[in-house]
């Protein structure tokens, strides 16, 4: 059986920037072993699957280890995908998951926007170890919902973090995410996942459900400029809209072609 395969990078206007992700377009749902090894086989961040369903799709996610409740930069690249190259023509695209509810996403003036539920975060206790894990100094503040969220006075100490990816990897959370206020910027990131099978993600749309809730309220405005720092680099524009939030961004094309499943 031949399956189309195509990768592109999400959050930036250039190849090589941004986040890669595979995308599979499907007839039908494969069996989910199956799809997690096509996953592990791509070896990227993500892989999205979706099928048909009527106007709409259905869409999953894979990390190289584990299925995803939501993912942000793998939901621009099969948006990008659809309009680019499968003639998708509406205004939006409705997407239906399994755990992150209807997901939509539009196309305007170059750019794709996502529209994600708010993950506010609450404040911990920072976890023991977890400071030594980043090799960094103790944040200003630990936050957590579905991932630990580090805050910190300045951009160069996000910049400086070198984590110990196997010490990460042993605590209780799929990602940490370290913040500051941005030099050029509202606010920049980074993303760790080692337990998910990603050291350091690229660019993280999930992750600002989290990130744009609290910087709205901490700089008192809704609309905010983002930068996420790894290799790679990332720039999203974001919206705090109630309890959702609008993420958007450029996606450009680096792949197409077949995968040969028996």
């Amino acid at each position: 059986m031949k399956i189309p395969i195509y990768q592109a990078d999400a959050f930036t206007g250039k190849l090589f920037g941004g986040n890669p992700a595979a995308i599979c377009p499907l007839e039908q749902w494969l069996p989910v072993p199956e799809m997690q090894k096509i996953a592990a086989e791509n070896n990227l961040a993500e892989t999205a699957f979706f099928v048909p369903q009527g106007d709409d799709f259905e869409l999953r996610w894979f990390t190289p280890e584990l299925e995803i409740d939501l993912c942000g930069h793998a939901t621009l690249a099969t948006a990008h995908i659809l309009y680019t190259e499968l003639g998708y023509s509406k205004d939006t695209i409705h997407f239906h998951t399994l755990k992150a509810g209807t997901l939509i996403v539009s196309r305007r003036e170059g750019l794709y926007t996502l529209n994600f539920p708010s993950r506010p975060t609450e404040q911990v206790v920072l976890p023991g170890g977890m400071a030594e894990a980043l090799g960094t100094d103790i944040p200003v503040e630990c936050r957590r919902a579905r991932d630990y969220m580090l805050v910190y006075e300045t951009e160069e100490q996000i910049k400086a973090i070198k984590p110990d990816f196997n010490a990460l990897s042993q605590f209780d959370t799929i990602a940490v995410i370290v913040t500051a206020p941005g030099n050029n910027s509202d606010f920049v990131s980074r993303c760790f996942a080692p337990k998910a099978g990603i050291n350091e993600d690229p660019v993280t749309g999930s992750a600002h459900c989290n990130l744009i809730p609290y910087w709205a309220k901490r700089l008192g405005k809704n609309n905010l400029h983002a930068l996420q720092l790894s290799s790679r680099q990332g720039e999203l524009w974001c919206t705090l809209q109630g309890d959702r939030v609008l993420i958007s961004g450029k996606a450009v094309t680096y792949l197409k072609g077949e995968i040969y499943v028996l």
